[in-house]
């Protein structure tokens, strides 16, 4: 028992002095530049909630266009995005994580110009066309690319330099700069349209909200050439030299010899699966991975984000205070974020997901009650607050923990393109059907969502591994037992 004791007590002395060999300053500071890459995540998805009615009068009544067109318009992003996420897969494996994240650097400060300016070139301003029409769409496809990339990639190179026991925290980060950016351009709409003339807004505001996206890219893409390719990523690549350099920089000399010593034996045990084979661990873990992902767009949470001032509008919001509204519930979802961040790698992952998919459930239902019942007011703001507090605080950053350390090194570039690119394609259906579902019926559209929100509990129940505190290299032992 004494030997026992001495045992416990010697590994504690060794992970303190583990602990105090990091670099915190240095993790800090490449999870805080990848994690720009979030920002613009958010920043890219949510301008649109903005300047949607404005495009709305300009691109689409002025054209004779319907409701599908202005939900296909406003969601044309997401067409992108799911091409972006497909992609992924094979940018990070062929080019590497950091080059990635530059490509998308490139395509958001496209986007951003482009969308704010689809006349450039070939069209008149102020003559709107299909062709126009297209063009813009075209430009909100190309920022999506950089989304589609960035969704999939910031929480994959996180994820690769983060040490296994504040890796949920550091990857959550990713989903608090996310929800940042989101806050951000609330703010940015808000000041762009606040006490001006409507008819400024709907001629020249709409464009200096897309623009403004440029500022951050550029930010991104010059900090990205300050920082190095992962570790993981350059031991596949037999980079040892290379991959052991950053670790030492990251971890201490010490450490990172065995943790280098723990890839290249992932590396070694994974030589005889065939580069990037999806289904090498067999089909649980990329189901798993892609229902992570269709769960985290069918309960709803991204019709709340884009079309947040039209929801207040219809409580009887003014257009400024609508715009307020949105500010209110982007501030208390960066608090909730923030509630996730402390606990992930406290309370688990399992957890937080089944606890936040009942309080998304109670605030989902609740709208739908008070639709069914025609009450709108300050009830119904009250449980839309509660369904993204309870989203932001579970599904928001832990699906994104899960997706980037549950798959084993071998296959993660292919299958986070995979669950992400799945992601993408939920998020465009919900997306771009609830202005038709609204017509239908408002009460049933929030059902709907409320519905997700048990289902997906009873998914995270059964199916969903607790992979806290575990290396990414553990998690080949998790689903050789299930393959």
């Amino acid at each position: 028992m004494q030997n026992c004791k001495r045992s416990i007590l010697v590994q504690i002395c060794l992970l303190q002095t583990m602990k105090q060999n990091r670099n915190s300053l240095y993790i800090g500071s490449l999870t805080l530049v990848a994690a720009i890459g979030g920002l613009l995540f958010g920043y890219d998805t949510a301008v649109i909630s903005g300047a949607e009615k404005s495009l709305e009068i300009y691109l689409i009544n002025s054209l004779g266009l319907g409701s599908l067109a202005h939900g296909a318009t406003t969601s044309s992003a997401l067409i992108g995005c799911i091409i972006g996420g497909l992609i992924s897969g094979y940018f990070a494996s062929k080019f590497g994580r950091k080059k990635s994240l530059i490509a998308a650097a490139v395509l958001f400060f496209l986007s951003a110009l482009g969308s704010a300016f689809p006349e450039f070139l070939f069209f008149t301003k102020g003559e709107p066309t299909i062709s126009l029409l297209l063009t813009f769409n075209l430009y909100r496809i190309i920022g999506g690319i950089g989304v589609g990339l960035a969704s999939a990639i910031v929480p994959m190179y996180i994820g690769e330099i983060a040490p296994a026991e504040i890796r949920g925290r550091l990857v959550s980060f990713n989903q608090f700069m996310i929800i940042f950016g989101m806050l951000v351009v609330y703010f940015v709409n808000w000041g762009i349209a606040g006490g001006r003339p409507l008819e400024w807004i709907n001629e020249v505001g709409w464009r200096y909200m897309f623009a403004s996206e440029a500022i951050p890219a550029l930010v991104f893409g010059l900090l990205l050439l300050l920082v190095p390719e992962t570790p993981r990523y350059l031991a596949i690549k037999n980079h040892d030299d290379k991959a052991l350099a950053v670790l030492t920089k990251i971890n201490g000399s010490s450490e990172a010899k065995a943790i280098l010593g723990e890839i290249r034996k992932s590396v070694a045990a994974s030589a005889n699966v065939p580069a990037e084979k999806l289904l090498a661990y067999g089909k649980l873990v990329i189901v798993i991975g892609i229902l992570l992902s269709v769960f985290q767009q069918f309960v709803g949470i991204n019709v709340a984000l884009y079309y947040a001032p039209r929801i207040f509008e219809s409580m009887g919001a003014a257009k400024d205070a609508s715009m307020l509204q949105t500010i209110v519930m982007g501030i208390i979802n960066v608090i909730f974020t923030v509630v996730a961040i402390l606990t992930v790698d406290k309370w688990g992952r399992k957890p937080l997901l089944i606890t936040g998919s009942i309080g998304m459930a109670i605030g989902m239902f609740g709208v739908a009650g008070m639709a069914f019942s025609n009450i709108i007011g300050m009830g119904t703001l009250i449980f839309i607050i509660i369904y993204t507090a309870s989203f932001m605080m579970s599904w928001g950053p832990i699906c994104w923990v899960l997706i980037s350390e549950i798959f084993p090194n071998k296959i993660r570039g292919q299958a986070v393109a995979v669950a992400v690119a799945a992601q993408w394609a939920a998020n465009y259906f919900i997306s771009s059907t609830y202005p038709m579902m609204m017509e239908f019926s408002g009460g049933l559209t929030y059902g709907f969502y409320g519905l997700m929100s048990v289902l997906s509990a009873i998914f995270v129940w059964k199916f969903v591994p607790e992979t806290k505190g575990k290396t990414l290299e553990n998690m080949e032992n998790i689903w050789k037992r299930t393959a």
